[in-house]
């Protein structure tokens, strides 16, 4: 049984995170998200904030790309007000015109400007894009713990080949690879098939899942005749959200037997029960109650394999 105020450590650092964080993707993004056009405003997200933190959980995730940098001010914005202590993840973003090691520093600095922070908790790489190679951007994270800029370093959207290269590259320093936040739920559960949550068991990394909720379909609010809206409304098909019904009913009929757990809190607690640290947005209040609703509780194992089972035929 876990709730919100168990904390974990975070890969083989010294940081302890609540089992299940916030991930801030939505926070100022106008284009897929529709900030600003979908019924959330700043104050809502103030609001997911501290129902989030209230209940225990200390682990949000950022990125400098998010919202063009809104995400990270408003984070910035509501530890300020808040007072309370908080882990803070944010990520550097290879663009095709950054080359060195100079412009991770760079850009750290102006992530840590706009979250009003003298260091970042955990500093990942947003993706291994060509064409620097992997060591070269792993030293650049070791310049960055070097200058105390950063406590521990991880990666995003590697592989399980470019973990293990990421991996060694930084223990030639003594730095840890501490984790590797990747697209990870029901409906697309690739880590499993290509051993990358193997190897970072292996590697006593932690997996960050972002998207646990499928970008919104396992929550069971959206059908064919209800689509997303904004850009997600134009990724996802009338037939896919067809197809994921027969899922989301089966969330729904297992959270009735945990005490009228939501298709959502069942779908977090399953990627719990896998290992690893499922990121659910929270646009208001009532979101960030939710996703505290999936802890406290755990599927069995036989619930897990039913859930892989059902979700087999519908991975992205």
């Amino acid at each position: 049984m876990s709730s919100a105020q168990e904390k974990i450590s975070l890969g083989r650092s010294d940081l302890r995170i609540s089992r299940l964080g916030i991930g801030t993707w939505a926070w100022g993004d106008r284009l897929f998200w529709g900030y600003g056009r979908g019924g959330y405003t700043d104050s809502d997200l103030e609001d997911a904030f501290q129902v989030s933190q209230a209940a225990g959980i200390n682990f949000f995730d950022t990125a400098e790309v998010y919202g063009r940098g809104r995400s990270e001010r408003l984070l910035g914005q509501f530890m300020r007000a808040s007072g309370r202590p908080v882990i803070v993840a944010t990520k550097f973003f290879p663009f095709p015109w950054r080359w060195r090691g100079a412009s991770l520093l760079r850009a750290l600095r102006a992530s840590l400007s706009r979250l009003g922070l003298d260091r970042v908790d955990l500093y990942q790489m947003h993706w291994p894009y060509p064409p620097v190679p992997i060591e070269s951007w792993m030293a650049g994270l070791v310049d960055a713990v070097g200058a105390g800029l950063v406590r521990v370093v991880g990666v995003s959207n590697y592989s399980s080949e470019q973990t293990r290269r990421a991996q060694a590259a930084l223990a030639r320093h003594g730095v840890p690879l501490i984790s590797n936040q990747v697209h990870y739920s029901l409906l697309h559960r690739r880590p499993e098939r290509n051993g990358l949550l193997d190897v970072c068991r292996e590697l006593d990394v932690t997996l960050i899942a972002y998207s646990p909720l499928g970008m919104g379909l396992l929550t069971g609010k959206y059908t064919p005749e209800n689509p997303p809206h904004a850009l997600r409304g134009r990724r996802f098909k009338r037939d896919y959200l067809a197809q994921i019904q027969p899922l989301t009913a089966l969330l729904r009929q297992m959270g009735q037997a945990h005490d009228g757990k939501t298709p959502a809190q069942v779908a977090l607690n399953w990627v719990i029960c896998k290992g690893a640290i499922p990121i659910p947005g929270a646009k208001n209040a009532r979101q960030a109650q939710e996703n505290v609703g999936a802890l406290g509780w755990r599927l069995t194992e036989q619930e897990v394999a039913v859930l892989d089972r059902v979700s087999e035929g519908l991975q992205r």
